[in-house]
């Protein structure tokens, strides 16, 4: 896949780094710290350059960070069950699958200080436009402080195994250039593939949704030392299970106890599935109405005696997400011997019989020429007097002279 310009940029900025100084995105003295590096302290114990001060994690939580988490937080025992940290910030909010497996201290460490509030209020305090954003250190809370912003809250957690790959959406932890035991609260994110990367940091886990959140935040200004001109806080992290897919395992019984409620300008309208006819083309709406795929879309065509068309991604207000964009597909079509007669709603489609993707279209009239050849998945079961006054919006053509709102699809088990 191509990547776009700034993104081979960034990567090759990150690359430069690693050359002239470990890591390090400006410190021309190699005092402040990028990824790997942090600003000693002037105070140093026992000549061995230990870092600490008031907002240092103490030696007990270094030597069992994942004892202390277990034991002071009850919702974190569960070992088995896979953890997200949802990330609210005021750029926006992001989510991280954590990866205990690959480092359990780190995450745990991380999970800790995450059912604290010990994130809340800090700032992402460095950042490469498109290349890395870094963020975590307990100094970050006070603005008085930004320049020792990079110093806090390391000392924390013992080496762990290094991740082979620093690949796009890492999330690893910040270490002391030659200190494998320095990790703690810090942590960096990639937003690109850094190669240069490999094999030197721990990843405790991996951006699942946000990622586009951020990338805004590492387009804030920096100054000539690397560091963030401007705060964007992180307002709070919630730890919490892993949530299921929705609509991967249900059987079409299942799904069939489901309706899909679309709410327009005009109004709701509610929409029954035939899942014995098409059980995948049900499935796959449900998964994109569910991730939120159709909101802010429009009713693109409206033809009268014939379909209301609605669900073109051309049509929506702002772009898909990552994780959006990942469910669109073409479907394997499903004709079946539904008839299209009014209120049938079936998947539009190019010339290829599998070339459905979004958009589907509700019948206003008998159209015997679409049976057999478009997928017929549903059918209006309420809400037809919307469907009518969409149909008899003013048009130029089959296009509405004024924008028809899809706002949401919402689907719902039936009463």
């Amino acid at each position: 896949m191509a990547r776009c310009p700034h993104l081979r940029r960034a990567c090759v900025l990150i690359a430069l780094f690693a050359v002239a100084r470990p890591f390090s995105a400006s410190a021309r003295d190699g005092s402040q710290a990028s990824y790997g590096e942090t600003r000693r302290s002037a105070t140093r114990e026992g000549g061995q350059g230990r870092v600490r001060g008031a907002d240092q994690p103490t030696p007990r939580l270094r030597r069992s960070a994942v004892a202390l988490a277990k034991a002071e937080s009850p919702a974190l025992q569960d070992p088995v069950a896979p953890k997200q940290a949802v990330v609210d910030t005021a750029a926006g909010t992001f989510v991280i699958d954590l990866t205990p497996a690959a480092a359990p201290n780190q995450t745990a460490y991380f999970m800790k200080l995450a059912a604290d509030g010990g994130y809340d209020g800090t700032t992402f305090h460095r950042a490469v436009k498109y290349g890395m954003v870094q963020g975590g250190d307990p100094l970050s809370k006070d603005p008085a402080k930004r320049a020792l912003y990079g110093t806090g809250g390391q000392n924390a957690v013992k080496a762990e195994a290094r991740a082979p790959k620093m690949t796009r959406g890492s999330v690893a932890a910040v270490l002391v250039p030659g200190r494998p035991d320095s990790a703690g609260a810090q942590f960096f994110i990639v937003l690109a593939d850094q190669p240069a990367l490999d094999n030197q940091y721990t990843v405790f886990g991996r951006v699942s949704e946000g990622i586009e959140v951020l990338q805004k935040i590492s387009e804030m200004p920096v100054d000539d030392k690397g560091v963030a001109a401007e705060r964007i806080e992180i307002r709070h992290v919630t730890i919490r299970d892993t949530p299921a897919e929705p609509f991967i395992t249900e059987t079409p019984k299942e799904l069939g106890s489901y309706r899909a409620v679309l709410d327009t300008a005009s109004g709701p309208i509610t929409i029954e599935f035939l899942t014995d006819k098409a059980p995948d083309t049900v499935r796959q709406f449900m998964r994109l109405a569910a991730a939120g795929v159709y909101n802010g879309m429009a009713f693109h065509r409206v033809a009268p005696g014939f379909v209301i068309q609605t669900g073109a991604l051309s049509s929506r207000t702002g772009g898909l997400t990552e994780k959006q964009q990942a469910l669109v597909r073409n479907l394997p079509p499903e004709f079946n011997d539904t008839k299209h007669v009014k209120g049938i709603v079936s998947m539009a489609r190019g010339d290829a019989p599998d070339s459905a993707q979004t958009s589907f279209f509700i019948c206003t009239g008998t159209s015997a020429a679409l049976d057999g050849v478009y997928t017929a998945f549903g059918r209006v079961v309420d809400g037809m007097a919307a469907v009518d006054a969409i149909e008899a919006t003013p048009r130029t053509g089959e296009t509405p002279n004024a924008r028809v709102e899809l706002r949401t699809v919402r689907v719902e088990k039936k009463p």
